[in-house]
């Protein structure tokens, strides 16, 4: 971190915890990280891996610390109950992160007061290996400075993007809050195939468990289009062409992709309210 902040972590499950660990690794001091646990072996057992200070409740951290940045990194059903005793920070000049999937930044407004400074955010699960991406949304009372810092966190659990239209929020959902489900699902049916064809299962698991994450780590590492490094490992009448003549079909994955993010953009909005 540029600058000390002091954040105050609301909720440490798994996503909570990941973003936690990805804080300290970056030199975070302890010090300037109070945690609201209220499950006492989950608040035990974080004292002991990481010697970080947990409290149960919100009234048990003190006046003596006030915090910079509060980050909501609890379950949405759980919200109505955990966000109005935070109000009191507003006033003191905190900015609310929260990672809370269909909590609109209205929201946060309606429980935490029309001039609190909110970041809603979206990000995705392989942030539990530092490899996840989270796009980012503020409201109008955002700072600059209070954007940088957001970000800062953020970027410990992978990378950030911006959106200024919260309205985006929801195909973002679709598209990569989701997305690890439709990876894991390619996985699994890239095996299944590849057993249809005499594979033994656990070998065609391995192979595709490896293809895909290697892919991925080729994409990631790589400045070139997705399109061009498909057309890098596709020779005219090969076997790759072959399948991509199936798979880039009229009716092949785009437009069943197409569907599958609408329908999930749809529910993000529904969810939303």
């Amino acid at each position: 971190m540029s600058a000390p902040q002091n954040i105050l972590l609301v909720g440490c499950g798994k996503m909570g915890g990941a973003m936690l660990r990805g804080w300290l690794a970056r030199g975070t001091a302890t010090d300037n990280v109070r945690i609201v646990e209220p499950f006492a072996e989950a608040a035990e057992a974080l004292r002991g891996e990481l010697s970080v200070t947990v409290v149960a409740d919100v009234v048990d951290i003190g006046p003596e610390f006030l915090p910079d940045i509060v980050v909501f990194a609890v379950k949405p059903q759980g919200m109505d109950d955990i966000v109005p005793a935070y109000a009191g920070f507003a006033g003191q000049g905190a900015v609310f992160l929260s990672i809370a999937a269909g909590r609109t930044i209205t929201y946060f407004e309606s429980h935490l007061g029309a001039d609190a400074t909110v970041v809603r955010t979206m990000p995705n699960t392989p942030a539990a290996v530092g490899r996840g991406i989270t796009a980012a949304c503020p409201n109008g009372h955002v700072t600059a400075a209070q954007r940088g810092s957001c970000e800062q966190l953020l970027e410990a659990v992978g990378e950030v993007v911006w959106v200024d239209d919260e309205a985006l929020i929801d195909p973002v959902t679709a598209v990569s809050g989701s997305g690890p489900a439709y990876v894991f699902l390619l996985i699994e049916c890239l095996a299944k195939a590849g057993a249809a064809q005499g594979l033994p299962p656990e070998i065609a698991g391995q192979l595709a468990r490896a293809t895909v994450a290697g892919s991925g780590e080729l994409a990631r590492q790589s400045d070139e289009p997705a399109a061009t490094l498909r057309q890098n490992v596709t020779s005219p009448g090969g076997t790759t062409a072959a399948a991509l003549d199936v798979l880039m079909a009229e009716d092949g994955l785009q437009p069943l992709l197409d569907r599958a993010i609408d329908a999930a953009t749809r529910r993000s909005r529904e969810l939303a309210g």
